[in-house]
């Protein structure tokens, strides 16, 4: 069964094997407090230095071309308009209209009433393959909801909210969680409320857009919380961890998404699943990005390297890859070193 013909039960039948006995609220406190405590020290010095490790010149250009394929195009402003998101989807579709050899990009993130623009503005070059699972060359539609950036709705609100996006053809969906539940310790409602989600994202012909959780790490304040927030997210079904809304600072961190990955891997090592990871926000330099790609290879693998399982979340981040990318092309490149993942 794939990730989209999973249904709305599974999350709470592996949460059960994992916790073991009956999934209540006192169960799934003790499991996540139950978490080993995160070395901060440890985790900070471990991020440092994948964040400065040195690379072969050869895997340059692979590594700008592979933060492009990577990226979610990103336009979330409250003045966002139909014009603005059908100029996202042709930056998409084409980076750099002088270099047909660019590749695109995974996806464009919009709100969910912006969906069915960007679904047109596609054509053609709209991912598809929904029900067999299957992953095309094709860009996909990220849709924000749940109220988001804030989550503060009613769980109806939030459920309509998710549904429209995917009536409307969004192909996959960011939510957030209620940190203030979170925060006061409610993870049963935060359980709840993300499988809810997860149902609300099933399609007539029974498949389901892929769910992407956003912790708002920038609000949850210490690793620890961080580290059960993400197995939470996981256990209630989502398909990508990610670490922020990109509205509130800090965002994105190296350390943040190095245990991010650091629970996938484990849990990976654990249930055999594949779970995604998002960090978003903040990140807009290729030299900040190929950080995270050289922390993605060494602490999950190179095979996290594809727009299934993992995605940048950025609107600039673009720009200064196809930057890097033209003077490297024309040999007058100025960049990064690279890290070679061979």
């Amino acid at each position: 069964m794939t990730l989209e013909q999973r249904g709305a039960l599974a999350p709470a039948e592996r949460a059960t094997r994992l916790i073991g006995g009956d999934l209540t609220e006192k169960s799934l406190r003790l499991h996540l407090e139950g978490l080993p405590g995160v070395d901060a020290v440890g985790l900070e010095q471990r991020a440092a230095d994948l964040g400065s490790r040195s690379i072969k010149t050869t895997s340059k250009a692979w590594a700008l071309d592979r933060i492009i394929a990577l990226i979610d195009l990103t336009t979330l402003e409250g003045a966002d308009t139909p014009g603005k998101v059908r100029s996202l989807v042709a930056k998409a579709v084409t980076p750099d209209a002088s270099d047909p050899t660019t590749p695109h990009v995974a996806a464009v993130c919009v709100y969910g009433d912006m969906v069915p623009y960007a679904l047109d503005a596609l054509g053609a070059a709209h991912a598809t393959g929904h029900a067999s699972g299957q992953h095309d060359d094709g860009i996909r539609i990220a849709a924000v909801a749940t109220a988001f950036p804030s989550g503060r709705a009613s769980l109806p609100v939030k459920l309509a909210d998710t549904a429209d996006a995917v009536a409307a053809g969004a192909d996959e969906i960011d939510m957030v969680i209620d940190r203030g539940a979170f925060l006061s310790g409610r993870y049963g409602l935060v359980f709840d409320q993300i499988v809810a989600v997860k149902d609300a994202c099933r399609r007539d012909d029974g498949t389901y857009a892929h769910l992407k959780v956003i912790l708002e790490t920038g609000e949850l304040t210490t690793y620890d919380n961080v580290r059960r927030a993400s197995w939470l997210a996981i256990l209630a079904g989502g398909d990508f961890i990610k670490t922020s809304t990109g509205k509130v600072a800090p965002a994105a961190t190296l350390p943040v998404t190095l245990l991010m990955l650091e629970v996938v891997r484990d849990w990976y090592r654990l249930a055999g699943e594949r779970i995604g990871v998002k960090p978003a926000g903040g990140i807009r330099t290729s030299k900040d990005a190929i950080k995270y790609l050289v922390t993605v290879a060494e602490t999950v693998g190179q095979e996290w390297l594809q727009p299934q399982l993992f995605r940048f979340g950025a609107s600039s981040l673009l720009n200064d890859v196809l930057l890097q990318r033209q003077k490297l092309t024309t040999g007058h490149y100025s960049g990064p070193d690279y890290v070679t993942m061979d």
